[in-house]
């Protein structure tokens, strides 16, 4: 449709959004994990036998080491029971941890792809008006990041987070109870300024991961607009201006992301700073300790296992919470996505629309695309059933807006649209839709064949209404020339048929869904002669019995209209027949005289 492009596009509102919670984040979580509760219970009790043997680790290997120590015993023997045990542990802290991710795969996976198919719906659901200001580019980085990261906030937050501290506290208690206290107060200290840390710098560093996603989104947006309009770069030689700007994306995107190095880089050197301090003071104390025969080679041993095994996961700790920071700034946008309301909504008693005979009412109305610019001002006109009613008139004037108007994708500001004496802003929008079929004037196909984009008229048609429709819309003749009949792939946004062929692959997708009120907009316009007259035939077949509404550029495939409205600014100028507007020598009449003209010049 024409005549209602937006201005300069806004900026995205879902751009505006501040940092997602937890809290938001686990409303989101919870009822996947309530889906699958029994796989969660199942892998938190792996969880915490894998934990258990984890921390039985170092006490086997202390048993060992001191099993072999002269000093400790008379006759050295290989302990070869404590070697079986300490096997079994080690394979348990493995196996149980694979068993617990094995399980939860099944939770995080369903979670991936509901979310996805939910944002999916919520982008249809969406209005018009925010498919004309969206970049999809960015979108689709969004929802890619997004799901990513909601797998990591189940994942990690669940397994990772909570067991690492109460690993933490269970080996404090173990030093405590076997050694010192001293021992349990130095790892409690390191815990404390590890995790302080590692939240500050986090906090300041998160800006420049959110400015790292933000010139990413804008990058994949500029390159995916280029490559859809890879005929306009051409047609205007602009390959080096199209290059030009998208290297300036980069150009943001690789300062962002060299900020974000950096900031990384200072918080993974303070992390092994307090790592290397701790562990080097408490290996002193054991060492101490030993020298003075107050502890074991085993003791030592096991001291040092435990710092080791503390602090792999402190550092992973560090790790997750940062990546936990970065999957919620990755979870801002989709968030904003699925929060955003759409401007076009059914009301709470909406009801199904009750189609009778077909006829279409404009009372009064008005509406423009922004409040300083009005398009249509109290336009009334009534589609008898079964008439065919023409809407002709300048660009601008509002014809198009009317189709758009009809379909519920915008709501006038004042007046309503009836339908059979039913306000369509008071009916279901599923059946109002249904009951309307619309040839465009430019048809965007799906990068699929001839016989699939006609079937998405109707997915459950038979093959055999496929080939009626064919029929119908005179597609016969043209798909037997091509080798692959009607399994042909139409190229993306269907560039690989010529416009009469997709206006005729339009008409046979709409005799397919079998509306009664049918819609052509401008469809024949951007046709030459010898496909119009195709086109225009199959569609005189189409429009019989129906009630049709024409918007017409072209005023000699309107001749035959029951009624045609001229529209001037918004408003109806003149309306009757062709013959009684020619009749009145108006502005219909100076069109006609105007285009009759232009065609003898041709």
């Amino acid at each position: 449709m024409r005549g209602m492009r937006t201005t300069a596009k806004q900026p995205d509102p879902i751009r505006d959004q501040q940092a997602t919670s937890l809290k938001e984040t686990w409303g989101f979580m919870w009822p996947y994990f309530w889906q699958f509760r029994w796989h969660v219970f199942g892998a938190f009790g792996c969880l915490f036998l894998a934990k258990a043997t984890t921390l039985a680790l170092p006490y086997g290997l202390k048993l060992i080491i001191d099993a072999l120590d002269p000093q400790l015993q008379s006759l050295v023997v290989v302990p070869l029971a404590l070697l079986i045990g300490y096997g079994l542990l080690r394979f348990g802290s493995v196996f149980f941890g694979e068993v617990r991710d094995a399980l939860f795969s099944r939770v995080t996976e369903h979670a991936m792809r509901r979310l996805s198919l939910r944002v999916f719906q919520h982008l249809h659901n969406l209005d018009l008006q925010f498919h004309l200001d969206r970049q999809t580019g960015g979108i689709s980085r969004d929802i890619e990041r997004g799901t990513n990261g909601l797998s990591f906030l189940m994942r990690f937050l669940m397994f990772n987070i909570v067991p690492t501290l109460l690993e933490i506290a269970a080996v404090a208690v173990i030093f405590w109870s076997l050694f010192s206290v001293w021992y349990a107060v130095l790892t409690a200290v390191a815990v404390v300024v590890y995790v302080r840390f590692t939240v500050v710098v986090t906090e300041w560093r998160n800006r420049y991961i959110r400015e790292a996603n933000q010139a990413d989104s804008t990058t994949n947006s500029k390159a995916v607009d280029s490559l859809l309009n890879y005929e306009t770069v051409k047609y205007f030689n602009n390959e080096a201006y199209e290059a030009s700007n998208y290297d300036k994306s980069l150009a943001v995107w690789e300062k962002a992301r060299l900020q974000n190095r950096m900031s990384l880089f200072l918080l993974n050197s303070g992390q092994a700073l307090i790592i290397a301090v701790a562990m080097t003071v408490m290996m002193w104390m054991a060492s101490s300790a030993v020298a003075a025969k107050q502890m074991t080679l085993g003791d030592l041993a096991m001291v040092n296992a435990y710092m080791i095994q503390l602090f792999l996961p402190l550092n992973f700790l560090g790790f997750v919470y940062r990546e936990i920071r970065r999957a919620l700034t990755d979870l801002e946008n989709m968030l904003g996505l699925l929060t955003r309301e759409p401007n076009i909504r059914e009301t709470a008693d909406a009801a199904p629309l009750q189609l009778t005979a077909g006829a279409i009412e404009f009372q009064q109305v008005h509406f423009g695309y922004q409040p300083d610019r009005p398009i249509l001002q109290g336009l009334s006109f009534t589609v008898q059933p079964g008439q065919k009613l023409a809407v002709v008139g300048s660009s601008g004037a509002g014809k198009s807006t009317i189709a758009r108007l009809l379909y519920r994708f915008y709501q006038p500001q004042q007046g309503c649209i009836l339908i059979d004496g039913q306000d369509i802003s008071s009916v279901t929008l599923g059946s109002l839709r249904r009951a309307i079929a619309i040839v465009p004037q430019d048809t965007v196909l799906f990068n699929q064949s001839i016989r699939d984009n006609i079937r998405y008229g109707r997915p459950d048609a038979t093959e055999q209404e496929i080939d009626a429709a064919i029929d119908a819309a005179h597609l016969r003749q043209f798909i037997t020339t091509l080798p692959q009949g009607d399994g042909t792939l139409v190229g993306e946004r269907g560039l690989k048929v010529s416009g009469g062929e997709k206006q005729r692959i339009a008409i046979a997708r709409v005799l397919l869904k079998r509306s009664p009120i049918l819609v052509f907009d401008e469809a024949t316009s951007a046709l030459d002669s010898h496909s119009e007259q195709a086109v225009q035939q199959a569609i005189r077949e189409l429009a019989t019995g129906h009630t049709s509404l024409v918007i017409a550029h072209r005023l000699s495939t309107i001749v035959d209209a029951d009624m045609i409205l001229v529209l001037e600014q918004g408003t109806l100028a003149e309306a009757g027949n062709h013959e009684q507007l020619l009749a009145l020598n108006g502005r219909y009449a100076q069109l006609w005289a105007m285009q009759q003209d232009s065609a003898i010049d041709a």
